[in-house]
């Protein structure tokens, strides 16, 4: 065989072992639409994201010290976590290795199997965590992969039990856009952090008065609770009544705004920097008030599940509740780019706020028609996005709610 000959060979050999799984994986993750059982389709996207997940959660184990979240690690069954690692790499590996052998999708499940080889490789479940500073800059990557699996395991199910919008696909459009935001909040969160809580006793330190917060703290838990969410979502009324009313806050709002598909993920698409004056302002209140360290954490939770649940494709028969608390089909409406919702649905809890304050939506029609800001000017894609605000501004003067 002549060298010419080896070449191609050799060529035609790395082409199908390594360049077209890479390739039908990129492609794969830039599709969007339905994905229909029968296939091969659905149990390769299962197996690829696990895989991932588990390489990630490998490198955790590794490096705690500058991948986990120190407010988190202090809580966590590594026992536990060591068995669901397994498991991930046990059904990540079995279907992928099941899908190779049947030709499903096979250049797509190679690259599923080879993440749970090298994850495997790399120690496993079985990485040995030993003692590590706890005062290191991090990156909060078990935050994003437990985030990720808890809220696509509840809120996909949730979205497929009571969907408003029945044949809308868990990939919809520039679900990529938005997988990326929420990737990078999570990262950045300890930079976030940080950043917030030295706004917040820089700015507000004189503010606080040990005796008063002491009066708050010894209110009960139920009431107390009501009462930080109440004052957090004054705070989070004005601040975001104000992103909608003053032209500079509204170029770092609109990023949150172009989002045209309304689901569990949307949410997550917001300007980083929009993100730090958010909750600095929505914080600096409760961190003046002192409220309990239990009612900070249930807050927190509270928060945490309204954020991502009003945002979500679902419809429920919510009666009177719609008028106190702040629903899905609420925001959806704030979302809107109807006329009659723009400037109007700002809390983020409490829906008798914008009823008090004269900001409710309106409307003889039970859902919006579209979605998104009104000229759809917003550029896809994450970098372009946190960019945006920075350029010269193509808005219309009309403006759209999100």
């Amino acid at each position: 065989m002549s060298d010419t000959s080896k070449r191609e060979l050799a060529n035609k050999v790395i082409d199908r072992t390594l360049k077209a799984p890479l390739e039908d994986t990129r492609e794969l993750l830039h599709r969007d639409g339905e994905l229909k059982p029968g296939l091969g389709k659905i149990s390769s996207v299962l197996a690829l994201s696990l895989g991932i997940l588990s390489l990630l959660g490998v490198l955790a184990f590794h490096f705690p010290q500058y991948l986990t979240t120190p407010d988190l690690r202090h809580k966590y069954s590594v026992d536990l976590l060591r068995q669901l690692l397994l498991g991930a790499l046990l059904i990540a590996g079995g279907i992928s290795l099941g899908n190779v052998i049947l030709g499903r999708l096979r250049n797509i499940n190679i690259v599923a199997f080879v993440l749970v080889v090298a994850a495997t490789a790399l120690g496993g479940s079985r990485v040995p965590v030993g003692n590590f500073p706890d005062h290191t800059p991090y990156i909060g990557l078990d935050w994003f992969i437990l985030d990720l699996l808890g809220s696509t395991l509840i809120f996909v199910v949730i979205e497929k039990l009571f969907p408003l919008y029945k044949g809308q696909s868990i990939f919809r459009k520039e679900w990529q856009t938005d997988l990326k935001h929420f990737a990078v909040n999570h990262f950045i969160v300890g930079l976030a952090l940080l950043v917030v809580n030295f706004l917040l006793h820089h700015l507000f330190g004189w503010l606080v008065s040990s005796q008063f917060q002491q009066t708050v703290r010894d209110i009960a838990f139920v009431p107390q609770l009501l009462l930080c969410v109440l004052v957090a979502d004054l705070a989070q009324y004005w601040t975001h009544r104000a992103y909608h009313e003053v032209p500079f806050l509204w170029k770092f709002h609109a990023v949150h705004h172009s989002v045209k598909t309304m689901d569990w993920l949307a949410g997550s698409r917001q300007h980083m920097l929009e993100l730090i004056f958010t909750r600095v302002c929505v914080l600096a209140p409760l961190y003046i008030l002192g409220f309990s360290e239990g009612v900070m954490n249930a807050y927190i939770i509270v928060v945490g599940f309204q954020a991502v649940f009003n945002h979500a494709n679902v419809h429920l028969p919510w009666g009177p509740l719609k008028y106190l608390v702040v629903t899905p089909n609420f925001h959806h409406w704030h979302h809107a780019s109807d006329d009659e919702a723009i400037d109007k649905n700002y809390a983020a809890h409490y829906a008798f706020l914008d009823y008090l304050f004269g900001t409710a939506v309106k409307s003889t029609r039970k859902f919006p028609e579209k979605y998104g800001v009104v000229g759809d000017y917003m550029p896809d894609g994450f970098v372009r996005q946190q960019l945006f605000p920075f350029r010269g501004s193509t808005e219309p003067a009309e403006r759209a709610d999100s």
